[in-house]
């Protein structure tokens, strides 16, 4: 009896070889420049005894879902959190999915028909572009923040029904596109624009809302896709969009139908940091001023050709090599900081990079001594 395909095997020893294998490593207590708990609410004890008062005062004791939410997993703190969600984002409707790949997969996969065209940004996450190969639409991917390159995709595809997929930051570089061009640019050409907003929830916007509600644009896009693991710190997806599109997703997303919703606790996590992220205008305060901290050491200590331009908590310095960038990688970790090294093929080979996740919990000082050590360890 074979233990184990050899093509696999061979595929593993490739990845050894090219020093790409991936590990699941423990946490640890290094300073976190790793993670994408931008404010640090998936610590919060507020919002952990928070959410056990909630459940207590509501009678919502139960573990789990008990089945998917078109069968008996509706528990009626899903149509609270919604609907505070929707409140919130200005938005008709909000319907919570499982986690934000679920939510890609179910949008793409379900939303654009046969014969319709997606256009989606070449540097879009893997949930999206996973979803796009389930659709039966036809797709094409743009330069990335190209809007020319966009154009031209539009202008050969006028015929159809289009829709443009970007995202407000995106999660390796950590650059936001032009928005209100874009807006523009869909709406010359009756185009659909969906926006995931995964990492702007909780950075962007006076109350973390996010970049598209920043600048006011919500009742121009199609569908926005907010994620509950980063900013949020807890778990779970919401795609925010016109009741029609709720009732739509709720009837064709697969990865809706057929899954157990959400248990009572997680849902009113949800909720619970919402209202704690409405409220805790201090934390939004203290990331913005450290995403600015950061970019002004950067000039100070020569780093900036490093590093790819972004305003968001995630600040990328390119280093090519998987090999090279491991090695600087460890050097920080080994001075006590939890930096992480991204490596092809997760990006493409040559962009390899440290990623660096700001939060409102790091101090001025913990920025500044990493950021020596990086510069002591490039030039």
């Amino acid at each position: 009896m074979r233990l184990f395909p050899q093509s696999l095997s061979d595929k593993l020893l490739q990845r050894r070889a090219s020093n790409s294998l991936r590990k699941l490593s423990l946490p640890n207590k290094h300073i976190d420049f790793s993670s994408n708990d931008y404010l640090g609410l998936s610590k919060s004890e507020i919002i952990f005894t928070n959410t056990h008062q909630y459940l207590v005062e509501t009678d919502a004791k139960n573990n789990g879902a008990t089945g998917s939410r078109l069968l008996s997993g509706n528990h009626p703190l899903y149509k609270i959190t919604e609907d505070y969600i929707a409140q919130f984002h200005h938005s008709e409707a909000a319907l919570i999915f499982n986690s934000g790949y679920d939510a890609n997969i179910g949008f793409f996969s379900s939303v654009p028909q046969r014969n319709d065209v997606i256009l989606y940004d070449e540097l879009c996450h893997a949930s999206i572009r996973d979803g796009i190969k389930m659709s039966n639409a036809k797709s094409f991917k743009f330069v990335h923040n190209d809007f020319e390159d966009l154009e031209k995709f539009i202008l050969r595809n006028d015929n159809s029904v289009i829709y443009i997929v970007t995202e407000s930051v995106f999660s390796m570089d950590g650059d936001c596109p032009n928005m209100e061009e874009l807006v523009q640019l869909s709406e010359k050409y009756n185009c659909y624009l969906i926006v995931d907003e995964a990492h702007a929830l909780g950075v962007f916007g006076s109350k973390g809302e996010g970049l598209v509600q920043m600048l006011g644009l919500q009742d121009h896009v199609f569908a926005r896709i907010m994620t509950f693991g980063k900013g949020l710190g807890c778990h779970g997806a919401a795609i925010l969009g016109s009741e029609e599109l709720k009732t739509y997703l709720i009837n064709f997303a697969r990865s809706f139908i057929y899954t157990t919703g959400l248990s009572p606790h997680a849902v009113a996590t949800i909720l619970i940091a919402y209202q704690y992220l409405e409220k805790d205008l201090n934390s939004i305060d203290e990331l913005k001023q450290n995403i600015i901290h950061f970019n002004q050491q950067l000039t100070l200590l020569g780093l900036k050709q490093l590093f790819v331009r972004s305003k968001s908590a995630i600040q990328s310095a390119i280093i090519p090599g998987n090999h090279k960038v491991k090695a600087i990688a460890s050097e920080l970790q080994n001075n006590g900081f939890d930096v992480k090294a991204i490596l092809s093929p997760t990006v493409p080979e040559g962009q390899e990079r440290l990623r660096f996740c700001l939060h409102s919990f790091n101090s001025k000082e913990e920025i500044n001594q990493i950021l020596r050590l990086l510069a002591n360890s490039v030039f």
